[in-house]
């Protein structure tokens, strides 16, 4: 339990009476106090008479004391007042109340996130999804977005929970939790009839607010829409995949959606050996690296272009015969026209191909 939450209470106390108020531990320490000098003293002697009391009220050493809620055979924090009057008996039960409050709220709010971290690690039973969400009062049924929030740069400072968790319009309705060493992963609620380009809203609103403030530069995957509880490690799992795809396929993209990675998504579940023998299928002539930069270059531009001659030799600034003579040259050397659909679609592939084993070290 964190004694800054305490500390907030008691300050906040301290504008609406004159007496001293405090918190103690099981240990007897004082860990919050209206007089900060008072913090850090221990009366470890008071701890027995004061788990004697149940939950009453009970006057010890010229100060009134109560123990805070959820204690078994012995008390975790117990609220106490200056003095042995009445005042000081009313004193000390209403901060017992407010204490007892941010207690709940405080161990409420951890165990939530508990809560998520377990269903998101795979680390919690079906049957105990159901009843830690009611316990909780968390809705099953309520659907829910899924990101992760990666810092491109691994230099950089780690992006935190608190700085996620700000940005958002409704802190109630999102969770941000921190995975690993680079990861946050932001649970938020959406609309039932939520569409992929309202999670990318989402998304962009993020990366935004961080980029502007200097926060730091990071990617964001977008999972499918988890329709309940149970299907948000599903859709981390997704968002995980979409940062991973991203990372070889759209590198200059800042936001990635595991429904929109298309092809990519297909090789990079594909074995690597698999694709070694593609590449060699496809490239029977000569290998795909007997293409020198400025005709990779051009191959690319005229797949940007949709295949079209003449717009793909205007934004190559070059006449439309040398462009044929430079495709001309790439039949010779690979045996695939990319004049011609089909083959223009598996030099495409091969690109996207090649571009992964060369993600995983292997040269081919």
């Amino acid at each position: 339990m964190s004694g800054r939450m305490f500390l907030n209470v008691v300050s906040q106390l301290k504008e609406t009476t004159d007496t001293r108020i405090g918190v103690i531990d099981s240990e007897g320490t004082v860990i919050a106090c209206t007089d900060l000098q008072e913090i850090g003293k221990k009366w470890p002697q008071l701890v027995a008479p004061i788990n004697e009391a149940g939950e009453s009220c009970v006057v010890l050493e010229g100060k009134t004391f109560k123990p805070l809620s959820g204690w078994g055979g012995q008390f975790d924090f117990a609220a106490y007042a200056e003095g042995e009057d009445e005042l000081s008996r009313t004193a000390c039960a209403m901060a017992s109340v407010a204490l007892n409050g941010a207690k709940s709220y405080y161990e409420e709010k951890h165990d939530k996130t508990s809560f998520v971290k377990n269903i998101i690690s795979d680390n919690i039973l079906l049957s105990d999804i159901y009843l830690r969400a009611k316990e909780l009062h968390v809705d099953a049924e309520q659907p829910r977005g899924v990101f992760v929030i990666r810092r491109r740069d691994e230099r950089a400072e780690n992006v935190t929970v608190d700085t996620i968790q700000s940005i958002l319009p409704d802190r109630q309705s999102g969770t941000a939790v921190s995975m690993g060493e680079n990861d946050i992963v932001l649970i938020q609620h959406v609309d039932a009839e939520a569409e992929t380009r309202d999670l990318e809203k989402i998304a962009a609103q993020i990366e935004e607010a961080l980029r502007s403030s200097g926060e730091s530069t990071v990617v964001i995957g977008i999972g499918t829409v988890a329709s309940h509880l149970r299907d948000l490690a599903k859709s981390y799992k997704e968002a995980q995949i979409a940062i991973e795809v991203g990372k070889v396929f759209d590198t200059e993209k800042f936001i990635i959606n595991y429904e929109n990675l298309g092809i990519g998504r297909l090789i990079y579940q594909l074995p690597t050996t698999l694709c070694e023998m593609f590449l060699q299928e496809v490239f029977k002539k000569n290998p795909i690296d007997a293409l020198d930069k400025e005709t990779l270059f051009t191959i690319n531009k005229f797949f940007e272009n949709n295949l079209i001659l003449s717009e793909t030799a205007r934004k190559l600034f070059v006449h439309r015969n040398t462009l044929v003579y430079r495709l001309e040259k790439i039949k010779k050397l690979t045996g695939l026209d990319l004049r011609e659909f089909d083959d223009a679609i598996t030099f495409k592939v091969a690109l996207m191909v090649k571009k992964y084993l060369a993600s995983r070290g292997i040269e081919a």
